[in-house]
C-alpha cells in the first residue's frame, strides 16, 4: 500500500478585532457574575476606601455589596418610594441617597437608620453628591432646582433655579468645595459656584443630558445625552473639544478608569465603549444582554459593575496573575546542548548521511488511513478539539466530503451523537471562514434526518435552529452576490466612460489620436 498522506489542516484567517494592549487589558476579566435585583439598576457607586464595597440603587432598596460577594452585606430600605441614586462620601463612611418622593437621606455605613433627612425638593431627586469638603451635599431634582445642603445642621443653604427642565445628573468637583456641575433635560450643562449664588459656565449639549463627569483635575467636563458624548474644556469657558458618536442609542452613564487615561460610556444599545482620553478613539468595547443604565469601576479597575434595565447586575472581576512556583526547578540542559553540531560544515572527504525523521500520524489521520470515517469524525467533534481548534474539525469534514463519504459518516447516529454535530454546526455556521464547508454538511444532515423529526424534542429544537441558520446564511450570501453584481456593473460603466472620453479627446495631430485609439 502506498504511504498515507495526512490531511492538510487549512489555516483559516481569523476575522476579528486587532489585538492591542487595550484589548489584552480589558479582556483580562473572568466570566461575569450576574445578580438579580428587584428593579432596574439606576445607579452603581464604589466606595473610594478599602474594602471598596459598592452601593446598588434599584427599586426602593439600596444594597451594599462586597467586591467578591454575591449577597448584599447591608441593605437600606427606609424609603417611602423608589430610590434613584446613592453616592459614597470620600472617606467611605457615609452614604447619601435621593428618592422619588423628593427626600434625601444620609446613612452611616455601620448603621441602618438614616442619620439626616433633607426635605426641600417637591419631585424626584435623581442626583446627589458630596462636595470636596465632605460637609455639604448637592442635589438635583425633577422640580428643575439644584440645592446645596449643610450636613451638620440638616439645612438648605442655596437653591439654584436656572434649569428649565428635569435635572437628571450632576457631580461635585473633587478639588474645589464650591464648584459643582449639573445636567438637565433642557439640553444644558451648568457649572455652579456657591460663592456667587449662580452658574459661572453653561454649555449647550444639544440633547437631553443623562450623565456628566468631571475629570479629577477639574479642567475637562464630559457630558452624555442622546447618542453623543461631548468633552468640554472648562478652563477656556466651556469650549467644545470633541464630540463622539459611537453609540446607536442613548448614552446613559459615564465612568473614568483609575488611571484617568480611559473613558467608559454605557448606552441603551447594550454596549460599553472604552475611549482613549488622548485621542478620543474607541479602543475597546463590551457587549451586554440588556440596555445599560449604570456603570462603575473599582479601585485599580479590579472590578467592573454594570446595571441594566432588566434588573440584572453584571459583575466582572479581573483575573489574578499566576503565582510563581516557589519550589526550585530542576536544572535542565542548556540550549547549546540541543543545537550542538547544527552548524558543522561538511568537509571535502566527509560523507553526509541523512536519517529520515519519523512522522507520527494524528489519531484522526490513523482512522482515515484505516477507513474508519465515523470514528475520525467523532474524534474531531470532541469538545477539546471542536471548541479550541474548530479548523481541524472543518478540515476533516472537507476531506470526507472530497472522498464522497461525508453522508456515510453522518448517518446512523443516536441522539447524543447527532446533538454534538448540530452543536458544532450551530456554533460555527455563521462564521464566514467556515460557512462554505459547513453549509454543505448542514444540508446533508437535513436530508438524512428529516424523516425522523419528532422523535426527540432536544434534537428537534436544534434541528429547527440549524435549518433557520442555513436559510439565513444562504439569503445573506445571495444578497452579497447581488451587491457584487451591482458593483461589477458600476465598475464596468466607469471603465466604459473612461474609454469613451479617450476616444473623444481632440488633438491637433490626427496620427497621434489614432495611435491612442489603437492602444
Amino acid at each position: 500500500m502506498a504511504g498515507y498522506k495526512p490531511v492538510a489542516i487549512q489555516a483559516y484567517p481569523v476575522l476579528g478585532e486587532k489585538i492591542t494592549q487595550d484589548t489584552l487589558y480589558w479582556n483580562n476579566y473572568k466570566t461575569p457574575v450576574q445578580i438579580k435585583e428587584f428593579g432596574a439598576v439606576s445607579k452603581v457607586d464604589f466606595s473610594p476606601q478599602p474594602p471598596y464595597n459598592y452601593a446598588v440603587t434599584a427599586s426602593s432598596r439600596i444594597h451594599i455589596y462586597g467586591r467578591y460577594s454575591q449577597e448584599p452585606v447591608k441593605t437600606f430600605s427606609r424609603f417611602k418610594d423608589t430610590a434613584y441614586c446613592a453616592t459614597f462620601r470620600q472617606d467611605g463612611r457615609l452614604l447619601v441617597a435621593g428618592s422619588e418622593d423628593g427626600g434625601i437621606q444620609l446613612f452611616d455605613i455601620s448603621g441602618r437608620a438614616p442619620l439626616r433627612q433633607f426635605e426641600g425638593h417637591t419631585k424626584a431627586v435623581h442626583t446627589v453628591d458630596f462636595t470636596a469638603d465632605k460637609y455639604h451635599v448637592v442635589s438635583g431634582a425633577d422640580d428643575y432646582t439644584v440645592k446645596l445642603w449643610d450636613i451638620p445642621n440638616s439645612k438648605e443653604i442655596l437653591t439654584f433655579k436656572e434649569h428649565s427642565d428635569y435635572v437628571r445628573c450632576g457631580c461635585a468637583s473633587k478639588l474645589n468645595p464650591d464648584l459643582f456641575v449639573t445636567g438637565s433635560y433642557d439640553h444644558t450643562v451648568k457649572m455652579f459656584d456657591a460663592r456667587t449664588n449662580q452658574s459661572v459656565t453653561s454649555v449647550e449639549h444639544g440633547q437631553p443630558v443623562e450623565s456628566v463627569l468631571l475629570f479629577p483635575s477639574g479642567g475637562l467636563l464630559v457630558s452624555a445625552g442622546g447618542r453623543y458624548v461631548k468633552v468640554w474644556d472648562m478652563l477656556k469657558g466651556g469650549q467644545l473639544l470633541v464630540s463622539l458618536k459611537n453609540h446607536h442609542k442613548t448614552v446613559t452613564c459615564l465612568c473614568l478608569s483609575s488611571s484617568g487615561q480611559r473613558l467608559l460610556s454605557g448606552s441603551l444599545d447594550r454596549k460599553v465603549k472604552v475611549y482613549s482620553t488622548t485621542s478620543y478613539k474607541v479602543v475597546h468595547s463590551f457587549d451586554y444582554a440588556a440596555s445599560i443604565l449604570s456603570l462603575a469601576l473599582a479601585h485599580e479597575d479590579e472590578t467592573i459593575v454594570v446595571g441594566m434595565t432588566n434588573g440584572i447586575l453584571s459583575v466582572k472581576h479581573r483575573k489574578s496573575e499566576a503565582k510563581k512556583d516557589s519550589l526550585p526547578r530542576r536544572r535542565r540542559p542548556a540550549y547549546r546542548t540541543f543545537i550542538k553540531g547544527k552548524n558543522y560544515m561538511k568537509q571535502q572527504d566527509d560523507i553526509l548521511i541523512n536519517r529520515p525523521s519519523k512522522k507520527h500520524l494524528e489519531l484522526y489521520d490513523r482512522d482515515l488511513k484505516n477507513f474508519r470515517i465515523s470514528k475520525a469524525l467523532d474524534r474531531v467533534l470532541e469538545p477539546s478539539c471542536a471548541i479550541k481548534t474548530p479548523e481541524i474539525t472543518v478540515s476533516i469534514i472537507k476531506e470526507l466530503n472530497r472522498r464522497g463519504v461525508l453522508a456515510n459518516a453522518l448517518a446512523g447516529r443516536d441522539e447524543k451523537e447527532i446533538s454534538r454535530v448540530l452543536n458544532f454546526l450551530i456554533r460555527n455556521l455563521s462564521q464566514p471562514r467556515f460557512a462554505p464547508v459547513l453549509i454543505n454538511a448542514a444540508e446533508i444532515i437535513i436530508d438524512i434526518y428529516l424523516p425522523v423529526i419528532g422523535q426527540s424534542p432536544v434534537v428537534d429544537k436544534k434541528f429547527l435552529l440549524l435549518q433557520g441558520l442555513v436559510e439565513k446564511e444562504i439569503d445573506y450570501q445571495r444578497e452579497l452576490l447581488e451587491t457584487l453584481g451591482m458593483m461589477d456593473m458600476l465598475f464596468a460603466t466607469m471603465t466604459r466612460k473612461e474609454s469613451t472620453s479617450l476616444l473623444q479627446h481632440n488633438t491637433s495631430d490626427g496620427f497621434l489620436e489614432n495611435k491612442k485609439i489603437e492602444s
